[in-house]
């Protein structure tokens, strides 16, 4: 999963998960499942915010012009 979409969808899911399903399966607790969910989620966020704030701030590129004389 890729971008802000990715991470979304991770945290929907986990809130889901922990909230909002009182299923029962034995050797998993979907509780811990949807708050790491969440978590990598949050995550994912914070990195794909920090990854993007640096790729604003690029280097201002010179335009460099060319001209030519007509013979």
């Amino acid at each position: 999963m890729r971008g802000i979409g990715g991470c979304i969808a991770l945290i929907l899911v986990g809130a889901i998960l922990t909230f909002a399903s009182d299923w029962k399966m034995e050797g998993v607790n979907l509780d811990v499942v949807g708050l790491l969910m969440m978590g990598v989620g949050i995550l994912g966020l914070a990195v794909y915010a920090s990854v993007m704030r640096r790729r604003r701030v690029s280097a201002v590129v010179p335009v460099v012009e060319e001209t030519r004389e007509r013979p």
